[in-house]
């Protein structure tokens, strides 16, 4: 007869990691951290307990949720949208070159492939974000200073 599986041998979390993250928090600004792998993920958040789940529940939590809603959040329909640029990395964003600078751009503005549209600082660095094609500024997602993750829509070129 075999012995029973250690069911707590199977769900160790590596302890590094969790920190790491909060470090990354700390780093950044942000408020909240998700990372997975495999069948787990975990969510780091700052005044808050972290949280394991395995993938297939928490993607049939956050299901449940926009049911809720009655629909998609808007956010969604942003990062569909073709003109979408969205941010390479988790950082926090800044629309001007320094404080008190006139930003980069404005809605209505026209912008040319290879133009400096916002900077995204990740880990004390400063980091251009550029348009990835020429066009008008639609919408501008988000504000000065705003903690931003990965694949997150900054903005709408049309």
């Amino acid at each position: 007869m075999a012995a029973p599986k250690d069911k707590k041998a199977d769900s160790r979390i590596d302890q590094q990691m969790i920190r790491e993250l909060a470090d990354l928090l700390n780093e950044t600004g942000l408020t909240e951290i998700e990372w997975s792998e495999g069948p787990l993920k975990v969510r780091v958040t700052k005044g808050g307990t972290p949280i394991y789940a395995a993938a297939p529940m928490a993607a049939a939590a956050a299901a449940a949720a926009v049911a809720a809603t009655g629909g998609a959040p808007a956010a969604s329909d942003d990062a569909s949208h073709p003109g979408a640029l969205k941010s390479p990395m988790v950082g926090t964003v800044y629309t001007a070159a320094e404080p008190g600078a006139a930003p980069f751009v404005k809605v209505g503005d026209s912008v040319t492939a290879g133009q400096t549209v916002l900077i995204v600082e990740a880990m004390k660095t400063m980091n251009p974000i550029t348009a990835p094609k020429g066009g008008r500024i639609a919408r501008i997602l988000i504000e000065n200073q705003q903690p931003v993750e990965f694949g997150q829509p900054l903005l709408i070129i049309e």
